[in-house]
């Protein structure tokens, strides 16, 4: 089958219901992708595709062939996500940093589709766990970028 991943295309060899988490990180080796959980409930293993916040690890790789998956490794190729990455660095937003490329593509998406988020919008969209509670500096980051 063929991806299209980080604006490449690759033709992968692996059985259609494959969770793109380990196309992501075994096929491709873009290791910046994380598992946590496996079930969809952390997001350690959130990409975008086709530009919404998608859990890798329950998302089968045929469901998305065809589509735009985006990692964390090229997030910094937009605007908004320069910014966030910049707003994490400057917030000093990870303790572990585990969780964190999910984080920043979940705010990547956010911020790109509602530029000005409230609080509600933030909680919506940052549904992404984090064991070292960095919750407070993730909101401060959201909305620095948003401020400008």
């Amino acid at each position: 089958m063929q991806l299209n991943v980080n604006g490449a295309t690759h033709e992968v060899d692996v059985e259609p219901d494959t969770p793109l988490l380990w196309v992501i990180r075994e096929e491709l080796g873009l290791t910046g992708t994380k598992y946590g959980c496996g079930i969809a409930a952390c997001g350690a293993c959130t990409v975008l595709v086709d530009g919404q916040p998608t859990r890798s690890c329950v998302t089968p790789a045929d469901t998305v062939e065809g589509q735009r998956i985006t990692t964390i490794e090229t997030v910094e190729e937009t605007e908004t996500g320069r910014r966030v990455v910049a707003a994490w660095v400057e917030h000093q937003v990870p303790q572990c940093g585990y969780c964190q490329s999910g984080q920043v593509l979940a705010a990547t998406a956010l911020l790109r589709d509602v530029p000005a988020p409230t609080d509600a919008d933030i909680d919506d969209a940052m549904t992404n766990l984090c064991r070292c509670g960095t919750y407070n500096k993730i909101r401060d980051a959201v909305r620095s970028v948003a401020e400008g």
